[in-house]
């Protein structure tokens, strides 16, 4: 591998049936931006669970949470557009630091003003650090105690990641809510490497917030420590001393059990602080996401919606509806009754299965805009019986009717 003085930094100028689904009332959009200072409050907690709504004020929107946000890796949702993501009523999506420096660079989407103005996207963008995808290059990268040296996976070209360069990059883009960067550990990993991993995110963590420059922008620290509950508490423990906005959960949802994944959100949120939001990384299924709400997560994000929209599996409340399957060829029933999205309003089930055997690119927007509006439904459902005082039976009647009907039924 070459010197790092002859690596290109990445560098600001380089680079069910009981409620149906109607159309979901809006996400708060751009009629609050400007707004300066990241607040956020919360209005209710259950009192049963941990599960809690609250608001989360950025410069480009207020964000009612708990809330799902689409995942818009190279400054698109895949197949959406910014109109119809608006359309469904979502406040917030995710831009991927890491594939906007390599493409198209980050000066470009600062001359245009941002990633904002470059994507037409006037309410709150999430950025990630570039961490995550950097470390899953594994092969093409190598880590050292000021960054991590990484082939591009476009060219080959190697580059470096430094915590001061992923906060530079974020600023660039304009980002409403920015994350340190951290190492996103392995499952399974041994103690000694999580542990040694921890204390480098650490250092990370105090070298990004004091690169930060721009504080009308949140900046979330991320807690690590893979598996080990020692770790976990550490690593909490320290971003608190440090001091952020928000607190993201890191290095979950990566191949470990369910019941795993739960058992470390809940002590990440048992220790976290009241006053700041909480955000579970790249979770996920309808039953994770409400098994994580009850333990007091407020943001969320996944491919998960998306992904399987494009590859013609619709999410309903009765589970998942694979579209494709010949069983649908003459089904002229909607992919959901009740659904107020477009694909339900006006398509039936053999014609959507019809366009993806023809390969028509209709039929992966079609199911991507269901998916994305049925999770939107659902963070709204989740919102509004904890605000009510009925999440617990929410949560309990939702995972009956979606792990037991049968959705080639409905």
């Amino acid at each position: 591998m070459k010197n790092k003085s002859q690596i290109p930094r990445l560098r600001r100028g380089y680079d069910g049936q009981a409620n149906p689904l109607p159309s979901p009332k809006r996400n708060s959009g751009s009629e609050q931006a400007g707004k300066s200072q990241p607040e956020f409050t919360v209005l209710r907690k259950d009192d049963i669970t941990g599960a809690r709504a609250g608001n989360l004020t950025t410069r480009h929107g207020v964000i009612e949470t708990p809330v799902f946000m689409p995942v818009g890796t190279q400054g698109t949702v895949k197949t959406m557009s910014p109109e119809e993501l608006k359309e469904i009523g979502f406040g917030i999506i995710l831009g991927n630091t890491y594939h906007l420096a390599m493409r198209p660079g980050v000066e470009i989407i600062r001359r245009a003003g941002g990633l904002h103005r470059f994507m037409n996207w006037d309410r709150a963008i999430l950025t990630d650090s570039g961490g995550y995808q950097v470390f899953s290059l594994a092969s093409l990268r190598e880590i050292k105690e000021d960054g991590v040296t990484f082939q591009s996976h476009i060219d080959g070209s190697l580059h470096f990641l430094s915590p001061e360069s992923a906060i530079r990059i974020q600023e660039g883009l304009g980002s409403d809510i920015m994350m340190v960067l951290d190492e996103c550990t392995p499952y399974p990993c041994e103690h000694d490497y999580a542990c040694n991993s921890l204390e480098r995110s650490l250092q990370w963590a105090i070298q990004c917030k004091n690169t930060r420059s721009s504080f009308d922008a949140a900046l979330f620290g991320i807690v690590q420590g893979g598996t080990y509950a020692d770790l976990r508490r550490k690593s909490v423990e320290e971003l608190k001393k440090i001091g952020f906005d928000g607190y993201a959960i890191g290095g979950l949802s990566v191949g470990e059990p369910r019941g795993v994944m739960l058992e470390n959100v809940e002590l990440c949120t048992s220790l976290l602080p009241e006053d700041r939001p909480r955000y579970l990384m790249g979770c996920g299924t309808p039953v994770e996401i409400l098994e994580a709400v009850a333990r007091g997560v407020d943001m969320f994000d996944c491919v998960m919606p998306t992904r399987n929209g494009r590859n013609g599996t619709a999410f309903t409340r009765a589970g998942k509806l694979p579209i494709k399957n010949g069983a649908y060829k003459e089904d002229l029933a909607p992919l959901e009754k009740g659904c107020g999205c477009v694909a339900c309003r006006g398509y039936t089930r053999a014609y959507l299965r019809h366009l993806f055997n023809a390969n028509e690119i209709l039929g992966l927007r079609l199911v991507t805009y269901h998916n994305l509006f049925f999770y939107h439904w659902l963070m709204a459902e989740i919102r509004r019986a904890i605000l009510e005082g009925t999440f617990p039976r929410f949560k309990e009647e939702f995972i009956a009717g979606y792990r037991s009907q049968d959705s080639s039924k409905q």
